[in-house]
């Protein structure tokens, strides 16, 4: 059940995928590397950190489920057709597992550096409450009829939610600040090109089973590279276009004045 027709196709799907997972890894790394020289925090939003841990952590419930569960498996050929591939590789899985590890201490150096005035918001507490215990709930509804595949459906559309209002509070703070300070540019690009690799990736799985069940079947992961791509670019805009770094004329104070600057508009 679900072999490959075509081996350049397999091998494309390979390298995507690998692609997107060395892409959306390293993407973490920027911002927890400028976090650390800066010794601050002010200029990357809390509630963006927060949202994010959510969903990589539901994500990754998702991904680990229906790649190692026979049973999860099972159900999931029941209903879309025993032919079907199932639409999570490993390095879905691998992602996942570091996306939650590296948001993790990008949360613990929110508790330990230069912060400002800037807190997580109720709203954004409330929201991820709401989450983990509508999942406890449905756990619950689960169980006694075996609904696995319906339960881990449901994680996978926390973490679409998630994908779709997590970048919605930092790119409001860049309009409020009129700045991308303090918010790495280099996670935005490796992001980006993650996306599109994912989305490529579904594309040759698709090409190759004559079939589009890849992408609904795990609508998931479509949602995520193409709301990621649409954030990624619009980040972009306001990072080159709208608001652009002054650049440092024979030293740092050019830089080190509108750093403060955009602290201070926090």
């Amino acid at each position: 059940m679900g072999e490959w027709n075509s081996i350049p196709l397999e091998i494309t799907y390979q390298v995507l995928g690998w692609t997107a997972f060395v892409s959306w890894s390293i993407s973490f790394y920027p911002q927890v590397i400028l976090n650390f020289h800066r010794r601050s925090v002010v200029g990357l939003n809390f509630d963006f950190v927060l949202l994010n841990l959510t969903k990589h952590s539901s994500y990754l419930i998702y991904n680990a489920t229906l790649f190692f569960s026979a049973v999860v498996q099972k159900q999931y050929r029941q209903k879309y057709g025993v032919s079907q591939m199932i639409p999570v590789a490993a390095n879905d899985v691998a992602f996942s597992a570091h996306a939650v590890l590296l948001t993790a201490i990008t949360l613990y150096q929110i508790l330990i550096y230069e912060r400002g005035a800037q807190k997580f918001s109720k709203i954004a507490i409330g929201i991820v409450f709401a989450v983990w215990f509508s999942a406890a709930v449905c756990v619950f509804v689960a169980l006694p009829r075996h609904s696995w595949l319906w339960l881990i459906s449901v994680f996978n559309t926390i973490q679409v939610i998630m994908t779709t209002i997590k970048y919605i509070p930092q790119a409001f703070m860049n309009f409020q600040r009129k700045s991308t300070v303090g918010f790495s540019i280099g996670n935005i690009l490796l992001d980006l090109l993650g996306g599109l690799a994912s989305y490529g990736q579904m594309a040759a799985q698709s090409i190759d089973q004559h079939s589009w069940v890849n992408f609904y079947g795990n609508i998931g992961k479509t949602l995520l590279s193409l709301v990621s791509i649409f954030f990624d670019l619009l980040f972009i805009f306001q990072h080159y276009i709208l608001y652009p770094a002054k650049k440092a004329v024979g030293n740092k104070a050019t830089f080190v004045s509108s750093e403060q600057n955009a602290e201070q508009a926090v």
